[in-house]
């Protein structure tokens, strides 16, 4: 399925993984942005709508064998790439990178007060994503992976305790919503990730790994918004719950 300028990015990226990577470089919102045509997204993002039209043409001719699209495949195969990619680096990337940018804010932060605040915006986010993704792992996703359990026929399911699938689905995105706010603030107070000329190599170090986080953080959230949660709410009313 072509790109067009009225389809939502989460749906391009959805139907060809390996877009993101073209809306990542231009700075086009398609996590929690996902919602939003392409036209509108890249009028919020301040670029070429033509220009990110021919590059994710160019791009669809190019697939990566390793871009899975996660539009048909079972669900919990798709909580567990969550879990095991995107929840795991999380906890991975908040043990490195927390303890690197307090180092990195000890020795430069008189020259570079900025330094504070990312420390500081980068701590809240990694307690709220721990936190929020506990509660995925606990409570919603165990409850997506018996919805699917239960419209295969494989058994059947009760209604849970917060009635339906979209109650903490809609707490899920505005969580995400609040992560993705401070990401942006920390690429903002970081000239977006640009180490000033008298960085050392653990200055360096800090932006790359933040970098790095935050454009996880968007494939992260993309596959929950724009594929998982939509796929879970369609699912509920097969099995009779709504």
């Amino acid at each position: 399925m072509s790109a067009t300028s009225e389809r939502k990015v989460g749906e391009i990226v959805a139907a060809n993984p390996s877009a993101a990577r073209v809306l990542e470089e231009a700075g086009v919102d398609y996590c929690c942005g996902g919602q939003k045509s392409l036209h509108d997204a890249c009028l919020h993002a301040g670029v070429s709508e033509e220009e990110i039209l021919k590059r994710l043409r160019e791009n669809q001719a190019s697939v990566d064998e390793n871009d899975k699209n996660w539009i048909s495949s079972p669900l919990a195969e798709l909580t567990e790439h969550i879990r095991s990619k995107h929840h795991q680096y999380v906890r991975e990337a908040a043990r490195r990178i927390q303890p690197l940018a307090t180092k990195v804010k000890g020795v430069h932060g008189a020259n570079h007060p900025e330094l504070s605040d990312i420390e500081k915006l980068f701590t809240e986010v990694a307690n709220e994503m721990i936190s929020h993704m506990q509660k995925e792992e606990r409570i919603l996703f165990p409850y997506i992976e018996a919805l699917e359990r239960a419209a295969n026929g494989k058994e059947s399911v009760e209604k849970p305790f917060f009635q339906s699938v979209r109650n903490p689905v809609h707490t899920m995105m505005q969580e995400h919503d609040a992560s993705a706010a401070r990401v942006r603030q920390i690429r903002e107070k970081s000239a977006g990730y640009a180490p000033p000329p008298d960085a050392c190599t653990s200055y360096q170090a800090l932006y790359s790994e933040l970098k790095k986080f935050e454009t996880d953080l968007h494939q992260h959230v993309h596959l929950e918004n724009n594929v998982l949660f939509p796929r879970a709410v369609d699912l509920e009313p097969k099995v009779g719950l709504v």
